[in-house]
């Protein structure tokens, strides 16, 4: 079969969700035997999202081969099994990087260089690239980042209709749109929807498959009027309705409809009835849990809501496999301390405590002592990449009694750098892509919490860092009642520690949130989970 390819863009109002629209359908189409890469294409220019602030874009999702990616490709690996890779997400900065490093080569032989041909140019070449990054992929699905009448967003626009133009029976065009209901006027209004398509038409492109995003379910005689004033069919206008429970029930909600029935016949693929029990029974646990577990996620960048969304999603899907409700108490590690270094009561009482990653001095003494309540309390306690860190530092600073025990990341001076930087890292000038990035394997030591998670002797995961443990202080530590059950043996570098004599207080040096799936939770966060319930059941009994 030839290489087909959707191509998914936005209409009205960012945060629609194409992300999890186009991971739905790659759901979908892989029920149909059908192998799936996914594309994300970025119109800003920063290079890729890795030194761009929490705050500003959001979690950086980390690929196997160390691409610092945008977080919808975290979605596209919790919805389905596409390849994630360098090739999966392009931006701008890269597009226009790559095209300049052509014309100071002299490659472009003296022509003038312009958007059209050479910017689109090397758009549809990345997109070629990501269906030839694994042999047997059948169906290329690309999202489009942002809005259409974006000026960034132009040349995206024109290299796929172009692209679409050269392979014309092989591309479809799904535009997702926002239907607003106005509460005041008891009615939905259509106008956005209607010029939205007219700004994409006037781009050349022709939407096959139009779906509405709306709070509401849509009537016939507005999903007429949409099919007629946008000029899509109107067996093709497809409601994209807010889900009641979970984001995931998208992918039952648009196969209700059926959408992806719809895509096979536009791209002329035989289509079957589609087995989706497992996910209808994802669905059964999460409106009839057994139970409620709570977890205090304390960290640095809080008050965005997508900062840490790997994290929450892994903690979701471990409750899910344990069949209990999730509830997060979110705190912001710089103002859970009171003037004398002491825990506000408000942070305790939880049955479990997660640190998750992060760069910078604010907030460092509040995780501090959220580990030493934790090890002091016989609490659960899950350290993410500096929560590994934080929980090293506290039992240096508490148990081996080093006072001065800190990273040089907080301190350059430290007399305890139980902490430091890798000595390859100490003169690198540039942030961007220039940490430990990506794969990296792990030796587990039997007998260990990591061992009975992962049960295996040799593990897989991504990183994303700077700052190592200092074996110097390795031996000092496992006297103390440390145990070092994950190790990088090439590097000679710890990957988890663990505190003996604790129910279950574990770090790691790494992202595992980067490899959970609803359907098959990362054994580390299940475990994690799991001590959790059991602590929450004996304190409140």
């Amino acid at each position: 079969m030839l290489m087909k390819y959707i191509f998914i863009t936005g209409g009205v109002v960012s945060s629609l969700g194409k992300g999890l629209t186009a991971a739905s359908i790659a759901m979908l189409l892989e029920k149909q035997g059908l192998k799936v890469a996914m594309m994300k294409l970025d119109p800003y220019l920063n290079v890729d999202p890795g030194t761009m602030s929490p705050y500003q874009h959001g979690e950086v999702y980390v690929t196997d081969d160390g691409a610092e990616t945008d977080l919808d490709l975290g979605h596209y690996y919790r919805y389905c099994n596409s390849p994630l890779s360098k090739a999966s997400n392009a931006t701008s900065g890269q597009i226009y990087d790559t095209v300049i490093k052509r014309e100071r080569r002299g490659d472009y032989l003296g022509k003038t260089v312009q958007v059209i041909p050479h910017i689109t140019d090397e758009i549809k070449q990345r997109i070629i690239e990501c269906g030839e990054q694994e042999k047997g992929i059948e169906i290329v699905i690309v999202e489009i980042g942002g809005t259409v009448g974006d000026i960034e967003s132009l040349p995206y626009f024109e290299a796929i209709r172009q692209f679409r133009y050269e392979r014309p029976a092989l591309c479809i065009n799904i535009h997702l749109s926002y239907v607003p209901y106005l509460k005041a006027a008891g009615e939905v209004k259509t106008k956005p929807t209607q010029q939205s398509v007219q700004v994409l038409r006037g781009i050349g492109i022709i939407p096959d498959i139009l779906l509405c995003r709306s709070e509401v379910a849509l009537s016939e005689e507005e999903k007429d009027k949409i099919s007629l004033f946008c000029s899509v069919v109107r067996e093709c206008v497809f409601v994209e309705q807010d889900v009641s429970h979970s984001i995931y029930e998208v992918p039952l909600a648009l196969h209700e409809q059926g959408v992806d029935k719809k895509i096979c016949e536009f791209l002329k693929i035989s289509y079957h009835p589609s087995n989706l029990e497992e996910w209808s029974h994802l669905i059964e646990i999460i409106k009839n849990p057994k139970g409620i577990v709570t977890i205090a996620v304390v960290g640095k960048y809080i008050q965005h809501q997508d900062a840490y969304k790997s994290v929450y999603e892994s903690l979701y899907h471990a409750a899910l496999y344990a069949g209990y409700k999730l509830k997060i108490n979110r705190f912001e590690s710089d103002k859970i301390l009171d003037s004398n270094d002491e825990l506000i009561t408000d942070i305790k009482g939880f049955d479990g405590y997660l640190i998750p990653g992060g760069f910078g001095q604010r907030g460092w003494m509040g995780k501090i002592m959220t580990a030493k309540y934790c090890r002091e309390n016989k609490i659960p306690y899950f350290g993410l990449c500096l929560g590994l860190q934080v929980m090293l530092v506290e039992f240096a600073r508490h148990v081996l009694n080093l006072k001065e025990a800190n990273s040089t990341e907080m301190d350059l001076e430290t007399k305890e750098p139980v902490i430091a930087m890798l000595s390859d890292q100490v003169h690198v000038t540039e942030l961007g892509g220039t940490m430990r990035l990506g794969a990296y394997p792990c030796s587990l030591k039997p007998g260990t919490h990591a061992y009975k998670a992962y049960k295996t002797d040799e593990i897989s995961e991504r990183h994303r860092h700077r700052y190592e443990f200092n074996n110097n202080y390795k031996e000092a530590m496992e006297a103390a009642g440390l145990i070092f059950s994950g190790i990088w043996k090439k590097g000679n570098l710890a990957e988890i520690a663990e505190v003996r004599d604790h129910p279950w207080m574990l770090g790691v040096q790494y992202h595992p949130e980067f490899k959970s799936k609803p359907i098959e939770p990362h054994p580390l966060f299940r475990d994690f989970i799991k001590a959790s319930i059991e602590h929450g059941s004996h304190s409140r009994n």
